[in-house]
């Protein structure tokens, strides 16, 4: 199964008083701040999450503007921006059309449905070997451990003016949130109790439903499939990039043959690295360059 994960810049459902204390204020583009395409394997044993840079440049299909009603050509833009124009069901077709992946299903998260869910699990463990502070979000993390609640882990997962690494930094904050939250749900036998697993599903899905999303019901069953599925048989990497693009600017070319042979693996159901592997993330991430790593890797210690 592949599934499209999708964060949202979407901020119309938080209140005022939570855009002041967690800086989440603004104006929202509408469009995915995240973009990780998820692999379960056929046996059940192994997931594999590759991230998409938001600024990647990609061939968005023709399509029915969602604001204006008309129809509009196929033409290059940032992969970000397919939502803006067509809503999840452009930006499945757009990555789709990129990566030569069916995706199965989709789970669109903006900022509402981000936080409740991080509340609903007590909060998540993250860790960090260096300060991080970030003059947007007012992230401002000292070296450890730290539980965030769902305000704080949303400015977390936002941040992407920690360093020059941009959003790089940000996609590898991302994965080691992803794991820290996998491991509070397990570590809390979350998925065990039926109100909280059932309060967790309905807090990620929402009440809407269309095309390829999941209902409730659906995402609870994936959650406790994933949920036996240890740290260290989770890989993650980035999608690798060759440079900026010379025809749409401050978008990323993808390097064509390094992506071509991970989606190629994924569509087989085989493993992006091996399973003795002791590859680390370098911190802040080298441009171009991401590891591929298993999960046990990204825990805090």
């Amino acid at each position: 199964m592949n599934i499209l994960l999708m964060g949202t810049d979407g901020r119309d459902t938080i209140t005022r008083e939570e855009k002041r204390k967690f800086h989440a204020g603004g104006v929202a583009c509408d469009c995915t701040d995240t973009l990780m395409l998820v692999h379960v394997s056929r046996a059940r044993d192994r997931v594999s999450v590759v991230s998409l840079p938001r600024d990647s440049y990609a061939e968005i299909p023709a399509h029915r503007d969602e604001a204006t009603g008309s129809m509009r050509a196929a033409r290059p833009g940032k992969i970000n921006g397919a939502y803006a124009q067509g809503g999840p069901t452009l930006s499945v077709r757009t990555v789709e059309g990129m990566t030569g992946v069916r995706v199965d299903r989709y789970l669109q998260l903006d900022f509402r449905r981000f936080m409740d869910s991080v509340e609903t699990v007590g909060g998540v463990e993250v860790c960090t070997p260096r300060p991080l502070r970030d003059k947007t979000t007012k992230l401002d993390l000292a070296p450890g451990t730290h539980r965030l609640g769902g305000g704080r882990a949303l400015q977390y997962v936002r941040s992407r003016h920690v360093d020059d690494s941009a959003d790089f930094g940000r996609i590898q904050r991302q994965q080691r949130f992803l794991i820290g939250a996998l491991r509070g749900v397990r570590a809390q036998n979350v998925l065990a109790d039926p109100l909280r697993a059932a309060r967790l599903s309905r807090s990620l899905v929402g009440a809407a439903r269309t095309d390829r999303g999941f209902s409730a019901r659906q995402l609870l069953s994936v959650a406790r499939v994933v949920g036996r599925i240890p740290p260290s048989s989770m890989e993650f990497t980035t999608v690798p990039v060759s440079g900026f693009s010379t025809s749409l600017n401050g978008a990323l070319e993808w390097d064509r043959a390094k992506a071509a042979k991970v989606f190629r693996a994924l569509d087989a159901d085989r493993p992006l690295t091996r399973p003795d592997s002791t590859a680390r993330l370098s911190d802040p991430p080298r441009f171009g360059s991401p590891a591929t790593v298993r999960g046990h890797t990204l825990a805090c210690r």
